[in-house]
């Protein structure tokens, strides 16, 4: 199964590919050439096709846990004071995203979407400390009734040319649903209420809409 992102690249790569492997088996004479031309073709394809795949996931829903947002690995826990929306202090969790991680990003809770807005900006590789705030990137807050307000947000990078967000202000989302889609490698960070329990370690491998990367702490 693709990501609807992915229809016209797809379809586009196939046909410039087929294009390239006919040319190539008419007007090339040298036959380990063309076989390595054919096997080079396959690859960038398959690069293309596996990059917007969207498996089927048994997502459980659940009010008193976050889920990750996103595939990847967790590169930064910490507390961070957030000047966009919040302007007060948040739990940060940051996940990147290689080229080989799917990349769609999912609604970390359910809930009311609060705000949503697209931030232009630059191409500093993901990891980089100041990508959350110079970086080309989209906020998304979504009201939860446990957790209250809680902000995700995309952030391009080095790799990263197109963010897509499908968040719109005063619609419901569940939890684990599609909430965009990031072009090539990024990170998203999940700002989470002070209170929260984290429930997961510094370069952990998470899958989106899966693991559980904090929970309500009952204390």
């Amino acid at each position: 199964m693709f990501h609807r992102e992915g229809h016209k690249i797809i379809l586009a790569a196939l046909v410039i590919l087929i294009v390239l492997a006919l040319s190539s088996h008419f007007f090339l004479e040298d036959e380990i050439l063309k076989k390595v031309l054919m096997s080079v073709f396959i690859i960038l394809f398959l690069l293309i096709i596996q990059f917007f795949r969207n498996p089927n996931r048994d997502i459980q829903t659940s009010e008193n846990q976050i889920l990750s947002p996103v595939d990847g690995k967790v590169v930064v826990i910490e507390e961070v004071f957030d000047k966009e929306y919040f302007n007060d202090k948040r739990l940060q969790v940051s996940v990147f995203m290689s080229p080989i991680n799917v990349h769609v990003t999912r609604y970390p809770v359910g809930g009311e979407i609060v705000y949503s807005k697209y931030h232009p900006g630059k191409f500093l590789v993901a990891w980089h400390p100041k990508s959350s705030e110079e970086n080309e990137r989209t906020t998304v807050v979504v009201k939860n009734k446990i957790f209250g307000e809680v902000l995700h947000k995309q952030i391009a990078g080095a790799l990263a040319k197109r963010i897509v967000n499908y968040a719109e202000v005063g619609v419901k989302v569940s939890q684990g649903s599609d909430s965009g889609f990031i072009k090539f490698g990024s990170r998203v960070d999940v700002l989470l209420p002070l209170d929260a329990k984290i429930n997961v370690k510094l370069n952990q491998k998470v899958k989106g809409g899966i693991t559980i990367i904090a929970s309500k702490n009952e204390s």
